[in-house]
C-alpha cells in the first residue's frame, strides 16, 4: 500500500473505533510508515465481540419470539408495485443532490426554480458535464426533462439483484451462496461493498470477507433490505432472519441491524396502519441494547413535538458528534424523523429525507418503499414513475435493462413460492 492509502484507512478505522466503542481519534500527521501500518494492523485486531451488539443471528434474536401470523394482505401486488417505484423515485429524487448540505440544496433549488424541499424531480442539477453514474445514464438527466427511465443506481440495482438471488437459491440461501451471486453478477460497488466484492475475488471465504472492512456500519447492507421485506409482507420476523446472511457478507453490528430493521419494516409496512407504526414493529427485530435501537427509541420520543426537517438534522448532528455521513445509525434516524413530519403524506416523505441531507437517496428510496408498501401504488402521484416508461437501467452483468413489471412479477412468484410452500428453514443461518 502507498503512504496515502495507508493514511486513509487508518482514518477509516479510526472512524469505525470512535463509532463503535468511543475511542478517541489521535493525529497521525507526524507518524511515519512504519508507525502507520502498526497503528493500523492495533485497530483492525481491537474489535472485539460485544454482548450488546452481537453478530450471530441466534444471538441478535435472543429476546425476540416469532410472532408473525401469514395474513392475507390487501392488494399485495399493489402494495408491491408501490414499494417498489416509491423506492425507485425517492432514489432519483436523492441521486442528483446526494450528501449536499442543506445550504447547499437550497442554493440549487433557488437557481433552478425546484421546490424545496423538493415535491417533483429537480429541474436541473448543479452537473455541468456528462459524467456517467455508474458508468451508463449521464448525471445531468436525473431531473424532471431528463428522465425518461428508472436510471441507474446502486440503491434500485441491490433489490433487483436480491431478488434475482432469492429466485435462484430460494429463501435458504447461504452467505457462499450470496458471494457467489455476486462475483457472477456484481461488477462494481462502494464502500463495504467494494471492499468486500475484491475480496471475495481474492477468493477469501464470503463467511470472512467483512472482517477486513472499516465499513461494517455504514449503510450499504440497509439499502439492501427491501426484497427481504417484499416477500414477507406481514411478517417482520421472517423477513429480518431472511435478510441476515445477505447483511453479514459486508456488514457487522448495526450495519446487519439496519438491513434487519428495515426488511423488519417493509415486512410490516403492508398491513400497518401507518409508516410510523411499522417502523416501531421494525425496532423489535434487533438487539434493544444496540446502539442502533437506543437511536431509533431517541428519534420516536419525537412523535407527538412539533419541529421542522431543518431542526430535526440539526438535531441529529447534535446527537450524533463526527459520526459518518453514510452511517447507518444516524441515516436510519433521518428516516423516522421524515416520517413523523410526513404522517401518510408519500411526497413529503421522500421530499423530508431528500432535503435532511446526509445519506439521502438511500434514506428517500427506504422510505419511498416503506409508503409504497403501505399506501398501494395508486395512491403514488403517477408524476414519480410514468416517466420510467416501464424500463430499468442496471448494472447488473447481462442486464442492462429490465422493466418494473418484470421486477413485479419475480417477487411476486418468490412470493407464491414461499407461501405456497409454507416453509422457512435457517439451517443455512450463520
Amino acid at each position: 500500500m502507498e503512504i496515502n492509502e495507508i493514511i486513509e484507512e487508518v482514518k477509516l478505522y479510526q472512524q469505525l473505533r470512535y463509532e463503535q466503542e468511543n475511542k478517541k481519534i489521535i493525529d497521525i500527521s507526524h507518524l511515519n510508515k512504519e508507525e502507520l501500518l502498526s497503528l493500523l494492523d492495533e485497530l483492525k485486531k481491537c474489535e472485539v465481540e460485544s454482548k450488546d451488539e452481537p453478530n450471530d443471528l441466534k444471538s441478535i434474536l435472543l429476546n425476540v419470539k416469532e410472532n408473525d401470523n401469514e395474513i392475507d394482505i390487501k392488494n399485495y401486488k399493489s402494495r408491491l408495485k408501490g414499494a417498489l417505484v416509491g423506492r425507485f423515485a425517492g432514489c432519483l429524487l436523492g441521486v442528483p443532490v446526494e450528501g449536499y448540505s442543506i445550504n447547499y440544496m437550497e442554493q440549487i433549488a433557488k437557481k433552478s426554480n425546484t421546490p424545496f424541499p423538493p415535491i417533483q424531480y429537480w429541474n436541473e442539477t448543479d452537473t455541468i458535464d456528462d459524467r456517467l453514474q455508474y458508468g451508463i445514464d449521464k448525471r445531468k438527466d436525473y431531473t424532471l426533462s431528463g428522465i425518461n427511465a428508472c436510471f441507474v443506481d446502486d440503491d434500485i440495482n441491490f433489490t433487483i439483484l436480491n431478488l434475482l438471488m432469492l429466485d435462484k437459491y430460494g429463501i435458504n440461501y447461504s452467505i457462499n451462496d450470496v458471494g457467489n451471486f455476486w462475483i457472477k453478477y456484481l461488477p462494481c460497488a462502494c464502500t463495504a461493498e467494494d471492499r468486500a466484492l475484491k475480496n471475495l475475488k481474492k477468493g477469501i471465504n464470503p463467511l470472512n470477507v467483512a472482517d477486513d472492512n472499516p465499513f461494517v456500519e455504514w449503510i450499504g447492507a440497509a439499502i439492501r433490505a427491501d426484497a427481504f421485506g417484499y416477500i414477507f409482507p406481514g411478517e417482520p420476523y421472517k423477513a429480518a432472519k431472511c435478510c441476515y446472511n445477505d447483511a453479514y457478507l459486508t456488514h457487522r453490528r448495526n450495519g446487519i441491524y439496519g438491513e434487519m430493521f428495515l426488511a423488519a419494516s417493509i415486512a410490516a409496512s403492508f398491513n400497518s396502519d401507518s409508516v410510523l407504526l411499522a417502523l416501531k414493529t421494525g425496532m423489535k427485530y434487533i438487539p434493544s441494547s444496540s446502539r442502533l435501537y437506543k437511536a431509533l427509541s431517541w428519534a420516536m420520543s419525537f412523535e407527538n413535538k412539533t419541529f421542522t426537517f431543518k431542526e430535526a438534522r440539526q438535531m441529529i448532528d447534535d446527537h450524533f458528534i463526527n459520526m459518518h455521513s453514510v452511517h447507518t445509525i444516524n441515516n436510519m434516524c433521518v428516516i423516522v424523523f421524515a416520517t413523523i413530519l410526513a404522517k401518510n403524506d408519500y411526497d413529503k416523505a421522500i421530499s423530508y429525507c431528500v432535503a435532511m441531507g446526509l445519506d439521502n437517496d438511500c434514506t428517500a428510496a427506504s422510505i419511498g418503499s416503506l409508503y409504497g408498501a403501505n399506501l398501494g401504488c395508486e395512491k403514488i402521484d403517477k408524476k414519480w414513475y410514468e416517466c420510467f416508461n416501464n424500463t430499468i437501467h442496471t448494472f447488473i452483468n447481462n442486464l442492462p435493462s429490465i422493466t418494473i413489471d418484470e421486477v413485479v412479477n419475480i417477487a411476486y412468484k418468490i412470493y407464491n413460492s414461499v407461501h405456497n410452500n409454507k416453509y422457512f428453514d435457517n439451517e443455512n443461518m450463520q
